[in-house]
């Protein structure tokens, strides 16, 4: 009888960015079930909205579940801790994806996200002329990648004295709410510029609410991510662009450190999946492969 390995994903939410690291995931376990002759198993328990206390529910029923290894998109970093103390106390490896380790103890995979944030607003100030009003929209204020990408962007638009940072709202990593920040900010803003994000679901609201006000070709935006909305509005011109990470790579590294870990053997602090920027020039080739 083969040998049967099961390892679980939490992610922030249920989301299609997470989906994808899922994906990633999932097709990683079937590569090793196959080379290995076992049984590798990935089990997604994503919280169903965004909230730490939702999130530490889900990470109590996965260690009680006794998986042979977690990984985990902590929207705080109070929640890591816990997780880690429980998970060692019970023997049960862990790592984080689309996070920061906050001691380096613990394996993080993901992608520099201060320079993810500067490559948008670098790529933005571009398409404004270094001038006008832009609009940052936070994702989930207690998360640390969303934290790094807005205070990046933060950082290279106070360099310019011509350009005007805008509130543009929170999303708490929710496509419905950032529809509904977006459009008031919108409607509040007629002469804005530019409109920046932190995470996968503020463009995706940005662009809604853009097509919404008809906006459409006076508001510049660049994305974070590369989720199949977020290429079909930059495919149709609502989305300039976008500085996106690499969730397929995200899953499938977080499947190979927990084999690595669960068979007692050393991770790296951190793994670097990368950067894309998705633009007009190269949309299609992006698309093509998620359809």
């Amino acid at each position: 009888m083969k040998k049967t390995i099961r390892f679980v994903i939490i992610p922030k939410v249920t989301h299609p960015w997470f989906e994808e690291v899922y994906q990633g995931a999932q097709e990683q376990a079937e590569i090793l079930s196959r080379e290995l002759n076992m049984i590798f198993v990935v089990d997604y328990m994503p919280p169903t909205f965004a909230d730490a206390e939702e999130q530490k529910k889900m990470l109590e029923k996965a260690i009680l579940s006794q998986p042979q290894g977690i990984a985990l998109d902590p929207l705080d970093q109070i929640g890591y801790v816990e997780v880690n103390k429980n998970t060692n106390n019970k023997n049960i490896p862990i790592v984080l994806f689309d996070a920061i380790s906050p001691d380096k103890m613990i394996t993080s995979i993901g992608t520099n996200f201060a320079q993810q944030g500067i490559i948008a607003a670098e790529r933005l100030l571009k398409l404004i002329n270094h001038t006008g009003k832009v609009a940052i929209m936070q994702g989930f204020p207690t998360a640390a990648n969303h934290i790094e990408r807005y205070e990046a962007q933060l950082s290279v638009l106070k360099k310019y004295p011509l350009v005007t940072i805008v509130d543009g709202g929170i999303d708490n990593d929710d496509i419905e709410t950032a529809h509904q920040q977006a459009t008031a900010v919108i409607l509040a803003n007629p002469d804005l510029s530019g409109y920046l994000c932190c995470d996968a679901s503020g463009p995706i609201g940005i662009a809604s609410a853009i097509k919404a006000t008809e906006k459409k070709g006076q508001i510049k935006v660049v994305a974070m991510d590369g989720i199949k909305p977020i290429l079909e509005a930059i495919k149709e011109g609502v989305i300039d662009s976008s500085s996106a990470s690499i969730p397929k790579l995200q899953g499938a590294m977080s499947i190979l450190m927990l084999w690595q870990a669960s068979l007692g053997l050393k991770t790296p602090p951190s793994i670097d999946t990368g950067i894309d920027l998705i633009t007009q020039e190269n949309i299609d080739s992006f698309l093509a492969a998620v359809n």
